[in-house]
C-alpha cells in the first residue's frame, strides 16, 4: 500500500492565552461566567465544547434558581450512566461562590442499580421529598414523564445536558416530552450541548419553541475555548484511507508516543473485519510491539515497543466482568488526571465518548464513519483539553477507500462523502467567527480589529482581525443583510447549522465532488436557498436571501483560506496567525470580495483536490460512476421554480432575460430553468 496518502488535512493554530481557563472571583471560567449572566431567564440553552465547564455553568445557575428564583428543585438528565458522575458534590464557596453543589448520593440515579425503567419510583420519591438536586439518565426522566405526566415537575429546573439527543421529529420521545413542557410553561429548563447541529440534519426544536430560548442562548466557540487555553496551540483534523484490514493499516497513522484514544468500528460494520472485536483488539496489539502481559493493579496491557519503551493499554472493548471493571476504574483514579504515563492508548468501541474525561489525550483516532456527526464532535473533543506539556492535539477518522471491484461501493462511497462532509463542518467549527458586512464608501474602520500592514483601506473590501475575541470583520461588495431580529441571530449565532443542513445534503455534496458539468451557482443559490428556505419558513424572501449570502460566504471564505494555507509552507510555518493571514491573502488576491463571485466558487472543490492526492484514480472513477448513474438530465419542478426567480431577477438587473446561447454557464442554465417552469406550467394547465 502506498504510503502517502494522508489526506492534508486543515491545521488550526491557537494563541494559548489562558483566558478560558483563570476563574473570576466567583471562582468561574470565561463560559461559565457567560452562561451565568443568562441565569434569570427562563429557557436556557448553553452551547458550548467539550471540556469547557457546561456541568459546572449548570451547577452556578441551578443553585441561583433554587435560592433566589423560587424553583423548588433541580433535575438534571445525562444520555449515559457514566455522565452523572460529573455533578458529584462541588465546594463551590471555596473558590468564591455564595453557595456550595451537594447531591445526595440516593439521587444520584446514574449509580442506582437496574435498568434505568426500575428507578422511576425514585423520581417521584425525589419529587415528594424536601431534596433539592436528583440527577437520572434520559431514559429515567422519559419514563417517569410518561408514568406521572408533566405536571409533577411544575415549578422545577430540567436541565438536558447533551441536547443534540433530543429532536423535534414526532418519534423522538424525550423532544415531544420537553414540546409539552415548553407549551406548560411552568418549568425552567437549561439545554447543555456540543454540538447543536443533530448528525441526521433532524432539527432539535421546532422554531416556535426554539423561539422561547431566544434571548437565554449562550454560545461560547471552539475557537473562543481553545484560544484561551494555556498549553494547547494546534489542532489538526484529517482523515485516511486504507485497503483491507483497518489493524494492520492502523500504524500508518497512530503514532505509539501520542496519547491515544482509539475508536473500533461497530462490529456490524463493513469497515469490522468481522473476525470479533476482541480479535481486532489483539491485531491492534501485535502490531504495536510484544505483548508483556497484565498489570495487576490497573487491568492495562503492557506492550514493548521497537524501541524498547513499554506502553500501557487500556482495553474498553472486551466487555468480560472480570476485566473491564477494573480497568474503567483504573481510569478513574486520581492518578489518571495527575500522571500524564499512567495510561498511554485507551482502546474503545462505544465509550470513550460524551462525558469520559482524559486530559492528556493528544489523539482521537477513529475506525470507520460515525452515523452522527455529533457523535464525531463529542469524540474530537475527548483530544481537546488543556493538560501541561500538550501543545498539539489531532482528529484522524480512518476509512475504508472505495474498492472499484466491490459490489459495495455505493455504500463505501456514503460513508465517504460522510466522512468529507464531517471533515468541512469541523473546520467550520474551529474557525473564527465571521462578522460580514456590505461594502459601502461610507464605511470606516472600525478601532476594535486589526486590518493587516497598511490599515484600513477605503478603495477595497477590508478584513479585519480582533485578536481578543477570534473574530473577523469582512467587508462583501452587494451583501444582503438580514432585517427580522431572527434573521439577524441566524446570521450571528447559527450559521454553522445552516452549513452542517449544506454539507449533509447528499445530493449537494455528490455534485460539487463529481460532477464535472455541475455550475458552482446551482449549489450555492438554488440548493442552499432551497435549505435555508426549509429550516427557516418563518422569514421572508429577503431575509431567506440574506442568510444563504452569510453562509455560503463563510463556508467558502473557510475553504478559499484551506486551500491558500495547504498551497503555502510559509504561511503554514507561521504558526499561530495561519489561519487569519490564509484568509488575507486569498482575500487580498481577489482584491474585492463580491457576492455573486463568493457565489461562483464551489464549496466542495478544495475538498475534491484533496481527495484526488488521497486515493487511487481507480477509486475515485469508481466513485464518480456510481454518481454518474444517478443523475437525471431533467430539471426537477422545484429547482425549475427556483432558477425561473434568478432569471427574473436577471432580467430585472440587465434589462433582457438570460440566453440559453450565452457563454457564462449561468445564464444558460437560467434560461434552461425559466424554459423546464414554463413547461411545467403548461403541463399543470394541460392536465
Amino acid at each position: 500500500m502506498p504510503q502517502n496518502r494522508h489526506i492534508p488535512s486543515v491545521t488550526v493554530n491557537y494563541k494559548s492565552t489562558g483566558s478560558s481557563t483563570t476563574s473570576n472571583e466567583l471562582g468561574m471560567r470565561a463560559m461559565q461566567e457567560r452562561a451565568y449572566e443568562k441565569r434569570g431567564e427562563q429557557y436556557l440553552l448553553i452551547k458550548s465544547p467539550p471540556a469547557s465547564g457546561k456541568s459546572r455553568a449548570l451547577m452556578f445557575i441551578a443553585l441561583d434558581k433554587l435560592h433566589n428564583q423560587g424553583v423548588k428543585q433541580a433535575i438534571i438528565a445525562v444520555p449515559e450512566k457514566s455522565i452523572g458522575a460529573s455533578f458529584a458534590d462541588e465546594p463551590l464557596s471555596k473558590f468564591g461562590f455564595y453557595y456550595d453543589w451537594h447531591l445526595e448520593p440516593k439521587w444520584n440515579l446514574c449509580n442506582a442499580p437496574g435498568e434505568d425503567g426500575s428507578t422511576v419510583k425514585s423520581v417521584k420519591s425525589f419529587l415528594d421529598s424536601d431534596d433539592k438536586v436528583l440527577v437520572c439518565t434520559h431514559a429515567t426522566f422519559r419514563f417517569a414523564v410518561e408514568r406521572f405526566g408533566i405536571e409533577v415537575f411544575d415549578d422545577r429546573l430540567i436541565a438536558i445536558d447533551e441536547f443534540h439527543h433530543v429532536s423535534a421529529d414526532e418519534d423522538n420521545v424525550l423532544g415531544s416530552q420537553l414540546k409539552q413542557l415548553i407549551d406548560r410553561d411552568k418549568v425552567h429548563l437549561i439545554a447543555m450541548t456540543g454540538s447543536y447541529f443533530r448528525g441526521d440534519a433532524n432539527p432539535v426544536l421546532m422554531p416556535e419553541n426554539e423561539e422561547k430560548f431566544r434571548e437565554g442562548t449562550v454560545t461560547y466557540t471552539y475557537y473562543e475555548q481553545l484560544n484561551g487555553y494555556e498549553y494547547l496551540k494546534t489542532l489538526n483534523i484529517g482523515y485516511y484511507f486504507y485497503s483491507g484490514s483497518y489493524a494492520e493499516d492502523i500504524l500508518n497513522v497512530l503514532d505509539p508516543c501520542e496519547k491515544t484514544i482509539i475508536h473500533i468500528p461497530n462490529v456490524n460494520s463493513k469497515e469490522s473485519t468481522k473476525l470479533g472485536k476482541n480479535i481486532e483488539v489483539d491485531h491492534i496489539i501485535e502490531e504495536l510491539g510484544d505483548w508483556q502481559g497484565i498489570d495487576p493493579e490497573t487491568g492495562f496491557h503492557l506492550v514493548k515497543l521497537d524501541t524498547g519503551k513499554i506502553i500501557r493499554i487500556a482495553d474498553l472493548v472486551d466487555d468480560d466482568p472480570a476485566k473491564r471493571p477494573k480497568v474503567q476504574a483504573a481510569l478513574r483514579m486520581p492518578e489518571a488526571k495527575k500522571n500524564r504515563d499512567h495510561v498511554d492508548i485507551i482502546i474503545a468501541l462505544g465509550m470513550a465518548k460524551e462525558g469520559f474525561d482524559w486530559i492528556w489525550c493528544e489523539h482521537a483516532l477513529t475506525v470507520g464513519y460515525r452515523s452522527s456527526l455529533t457523535e464525531i464532535v463529542q469524540i474530537i473533543g475527548r483530544a481537546t483539553r488543556d493538560a501541561p506539556n500538550k501543545t498539539h492535539a489531532r482528529f484522524t477518522n480512518l476509512i475504508a477507500e472505495p474498492d472499484a471491484s466491490e459490489e459495495t461501493v455505493a455504500d463505501a462511497v456514503n460513508d465517504t462523502l460522510k466522512a468529507i462532509s464531517a471533515s468541512l463542518l469541523m473546520e467550520q467549527v474551529l474557525t473564527p467567527k465571521f462578522n460580514f458586512v456590505p461594502k459601502n464608501p461610507q464605511n470606516t474602520a472600525d478601532p476594535n480589529f486589526d486590518y493587516g500592514e497598511g490599515g484600513y483601506d477605503h478603495e477595497k473590501c477590508n478584513i479585519g482581525f480582533n485578536d481578543n475575541t477570534g473574530q473577523f470583520q469582512i467587508e462583501i461588495k452587494g451583501l444582503a443583510m438580514p432585517k427580522s431580529e431572527d434573521a439577524q441571530r441566524i446570521c450571528q449565532e447559527d450559521l454553522n447549522e445552516v452549513i452542517a443542513a449544506f454539507a449533509q445534503d447528499k445530493q449537494t455534496i455528490e455534485r460539487g465532488l463529481f460532477d464535472k458539468e455541475m455550475i458552482p451557482e446551482e449549489l450555492t443559490q438554488i440548493r442552499m436557498g432551497k435549505i435555508v428556505r426549509d429550516k427557516y419558513p418563518e422569514l421572508d424572501s429577503e431575509d431567506h436571501e440574506a442568510v444563504r449570502q452569510h453562509a455560503i460566504a463563510a463556508l467558502n471564505l473557510t475553504q478559499k483560506a484551506k486551500e491558500t494555507l495547504n498551497n503555502d509552507d510559509e504561511l503554514i510555518a507561521k504558526g499561530n496567525t495561519a489561519l487569519i493571514d490564509g484568509i488575507r491573502k486569498f482575500a487580498i488576491s481577489v482584491r474585492d470580495l463580491d457576492v455573486d463571485w463568493i457565489d461562483s466558487i464551489n464549496p466542495f472543490g478544495e475538498a475534491y483536490a484533496i481527495l484526488s492526492k488521497a486515493m487511487t484514480t481507480e477509486s475515485l472513477r469508481a466513485m464518480a460512476s456510481v454518481i454518474e448513474a444517478k443523475k437525471s438530465p431533467h430539471i426537477p419542478f422545484e429547482d425549475a421554480r427556483d432558477l425561473s426567480k434568478k432569471a427574473l431577477e436577471f432580467k430585472k438587473e440587465r434589462g433582457r432575460l438570460p440566453d440559453i446561447k450565452a457563454a457564462d454557464p449561468w445564464e444558460q442554465l437560467l434560461a434552461r430553468g425559466m424554459a423546464a417552469f414554463a413547461k411545467y406550467k403548461a403541463e399543470a394547465v394541460n392536465g
